[in-house]
C-alpha cells in the first residue's frame, strides 16, 4: 500500500483533528423518510471527478464535518435545497444535482427539541468553490480538504456505520456522477482564492412535484 500524500501544512492541520463521540443514530439506506417524521438536517458527500469528497475542518477545535446543516424556512422543507444553501455558506461551494442516499434516525431528537427526527444524507458533484470565507451563521472559517471517502469517515470518527454510509455514497456517485469507485488517496486543500472543480450544471433549488409527498432533489 502506497503512503497517502499530503503537504506539511495539511499534516499540521490533521494533527489538530478531534473526533466527536458517535451518536449511534441508525442508518436507513435508500429508505424515504416516513411521513410525519420531520427532516431537520441535510448533509452531503460532495464528489470531485477523481472520487474524493469535500471534508471541512475547523482549525480552531479540530472538528471535521461534511458540508450541510439544518433546514431553514427558506428551504421549504427540501433537503436538497438545504444542502445547496449550507454548502455555499460553509464552504463557498456550488454543487450539481443532489442524489438522495437515505437518512439517519435520531430517536433522541437532539436536533428537534427532544422529539424524533431524520437527518438526511445526499451525494452530489462539487462544481466549484469561491474564495474562502467564514460561515455567516457560525463564524467558523473552515479549511476545505479533498480526501478519499474512507479517510473522510476516519476523520469524522463515524466508524463502521460511517463506512456503510460512505459505500452508499460511492455507489451512487459511481453510477450517476461517473466517479471511480476507488478514489485518489492524496489529501489536497482547495485554494483559498477558489477554483472550478468539475464543470457542469449547478443546482439552483427545489423543483416540487404535484400531488403532494416529500419533495425530491432534481437537476
Amino acid at each position: 500500500m502506497s503512503p497517502i500524500e499530503y503537504s506539511p501544512e495539511i499534516a499540521e492541520l490533521l494533527g489538530k483533528v478531534r473526533r466527536r463521540p458517535t451518536a449511534g443514530w441508525p442508518w436507513r439506506p435508500g429508505e424515504q423518510v416516513p411521513e410525519g417524521l420531520p427532516v431537520k438536517q441535510s448533509w452531503g458527500w460532495l464528489f470531485v471527478p477523481d472520487g474524493r469528497v469535500l471534508t471541512l475542518v475547523n482549525p480552531r477545535d479540530g472538528i471535521c464535518s461534511l458540508p450541510g446543516g439544518s433546514l431553514e424556512p427558506e428551504d421549504d422543507g427540501d433537503p436538497s435545497a438545504a444542502l445547496a444553501r449550507e454548502s455555499a455558506e460553509e464552504a463557498q461551494a456550488l454543487i450539481g444535482r443532489p442524489y438522495y442516499l437515505g437518512y439517519l434516525y435520531d430517536r433522541v431528537g437532539s436536533a428537534n427539541g427532544g422529539h424524533e427526527c431524520a437527518r438526511v444524507r445526499m451525494a452530489a458533484a462539487l462544481r466549484a468553490v469561491g474564495p474562502s470565507a467564514a460561515d455567516p451563521a457560525s463564524g467558523r472559517h473552515y479549511r476545505r480538504l479533498l480526501v478519499a471517502p474512507g479517510l473522510a469517515v476516519e476523520l469524522l470518527g463515524w466508524g463502521a456505520p460511517g463506512l456503510r454510509q460512505a459505500r452508499a455514497a460511492v455507489a451512487t456517485a459511481a453510477r450517476w456522477l461517473g466517479v471511480p469507485a476507488a478514489a485518489n488517496e492524496a489529501i489536497e486543500e482547495l485554494p483559498v482564492e477558489g477554483c472550478t472543480v468539475s464543470p457542469g450544471i449547478v443546482y439552483q433549488g427545489a423543483v416540487h412535484h404535484p400531488g403532494g409527498g416529500r419533495p425530491r432533489a432534481q437537476g
